[in-house]
């Protein structure tokens, strides 16, 4: 029997008390997953991976339900002591986190010894274990700054790299030794070029993991941004320009026109189709098994070895100041 929406609502709410459960909502999520307590909903925070693992550990909830993929949910049990991670769809992955394995790392440090390794927030806990240090797409030329030395070795976004590598090698003097690895969804925006140079009245909002020759359009004096999420969010609020075209996953648009309604977004919407394993059904399941003997489908646990170890690089990040 097919459960109303409204329905479906009124008993995510209802649970998400009785369990005492915060819901973290990335911002690739389907929108009526972007659905927040301020406007009546029911997703606690709505923001970036680490921001929301964050967000959590400063709450009173014993139960973080993430919507997300696995990656995201494991740095939320890494930061969150004593408390208990569950997702919609625990096998949702990420073609980028996938891209590397802690074998791997443990080659590029045999192949250049001494040289620190620096690993975006999107990798698996296995992988973080082997990393020196991991960034954000927002604190990654901080964190590059902290490090001694004039190379450093950066896992695994080959994109993001080619990007980040142009500020770093100006603004720091060092070189990025790079890891070919790609989000599946960021770099399908180089299909788009020839539409995106036709928008010549809106301003570019590009992610670092686009493909370089797409930022490179930056070059020609184009107006807009390379960033974060964060970035791309506060820029768009900054801006005077009322057109802008979105290269990134398409539910970040959700967030956009929300904080900017009278502005208009074009993007080809390119969905990650590992994000959107997650529903608003799966949600509810997920909350239902929470306390009972279902419970463990929806769990995400990490061997305590790894915990010790993953946590490490990521605590290093939190400790540069940006």
């Amino acid at each position: 029997m097919m459960i109303e929406k409204e329905e479906i609502v009124s008993r995510i709410k209802r649970l998400k008390q009785e369990k005492d459960v915060v819901i973290l909502s990335h911002y690739y999520m389907p929108a009526e997953l972007q659905f927040e307590l301020a406007d009546g909903g029911f997703v606690d925070f709505v923001g970036d991976s680490l921001g929301l693992s964050v967000q959590a550990s400063n709450t009173h909830a014993r139960n973080i339900l993430f919507c997300g993929v696995r990656f995201m949910a494991e740095t939320a049990l890494l930061v969150n002591n004593g408390k208990n991670v569950f997702m919609p769809n625990p096998s949702a992955g990420c073609s980028l986190a996938s891209s590397i394995s802690a074998a791997d790392v443990r080659a590029l440090k045999e192949q250049y010894p001494g040289v620190p390794v620096m690993g975006y927030i999107n990798t698996y806990a296995e992988t973080k274990t082997e990393l020196d240090i991991c960034c954000t797409s927002r604190n990654a030329i901080a964190v590059a700054a902290s490090l001694e030395g004039d190379r450093i070795i950066f896992v695994p976004d080959l994109y993001m790299g080619e990007n980040l590598q142009k500020v770093i090698k100006k603004e720091l003097g060092k070189d990025l030794i790079l890891w070919n690895g790609s989000c599946e969804v960021h770099e399908q925006f180089r299909n788009f070029l020839p539409q995106m140079a036709a928008e010549n009245n809106a301003e570019m909002l590009f992610h670092w993991e686009v493909p370089e020759e797409i930022t490179n359009m930056m070059d020609d004096g184009r107006k807009g941004i390379v960033g974060s999420t964060g970035d791309i969010l506060k820029y768009v609020k900054e801006s005077n320009a009322s057109r802008f075209y979105l290269a990134s996953e398409c539910d970040l648009s959700v967030a956009l026109k929300k904080e900017n309604a009278d502005k208009e977004f074009i993007t080809p919407c390119v969905k990650c189709p590992y994000m959107k394993q997650n529903t608003l059904l799966k949600l509810l399941e997920a909350l239902e098994a929470i306390g009972g003997e279902a419970e463990a489908a929806y769990r995400i646990d990490l061997d305590a070895d790894i915990i010790a170890k993953a946590k490490l690089p990521v605590e290093r990040m939190l400790a540069v100041k940006i």
